[in-house]
């Protein structure tokens, strides 16, 4: 399998405002070549959580075969719904935050797209702090920061992936 870094950032104007996304996808070539590529939007009303979360699914969906991934975000809310099992209790719930069933999960339409996405892939997830000088990271930031000051932003809608 290839191997992947993809490196994700979301941002918002306000929350919700309007916000965007900003992805990274880098890998080797087999001539030793590293190939990289820059994807973002902008979207008209949003939140900084749905940005986080579609900005995976974006990267996730970019990729064209089966990829061995590791994929960093500054986004808590994004990488700890992955590791420490939050979206597996959701959905074991019906997405309701738990067994009682009193609250729903928030982006929900979001979360099955990013299970979605990653079917074919074996994904590890990764935390990397936000602001701190590590280049990935801030290049995302700026990406979805000029997506959601952007003139032709997009409505947020439920995602179907």
């Amino acid at each position: 399998m290839k191997k992947v870094t993809i490196y994700t950032d979301g941002a918002c104007r306000g929350n919700p405002g309007p916000g965007g996304y900003g992805v990274i996808l880098e890998y080797t070539r087999e001539d030793g070549e590293v190939f990289r590529k820059e994807l973002s939007a902008g979207y008209s009303k949003t939140t900084n959580n749905r940005m986080e979360i579609l900005a995976a699914v974006v990267g996730l969906q970019a990729l064209k075969t089966s990829c061995d991934i590791v994929l960093y975000s500054d986004s808590q809310y994004l990488v700890n719904g992955m590791t420490k099992g939050w979206v597996d209790k959701w959905q074991r719930f019906g997405w309701y935050k738990d067994a009682k069933r009193k609250e729903k999960a928030k982006n929900v339409d979001l979360w099955k797209a990013l299970l979605a996405a990653m079917e074919p892939h074996k994904v590890e997830f990764r935390w990397v702090k936000g602001h701190a000088e590590n280049p990935y990271n801030n290049r995302c930031d700026e990406l979805a920061v000029a997506a959601a000051l952007g003139s032709n932003l997009l409505e947020d809608k439920n995602y179907q992936g």
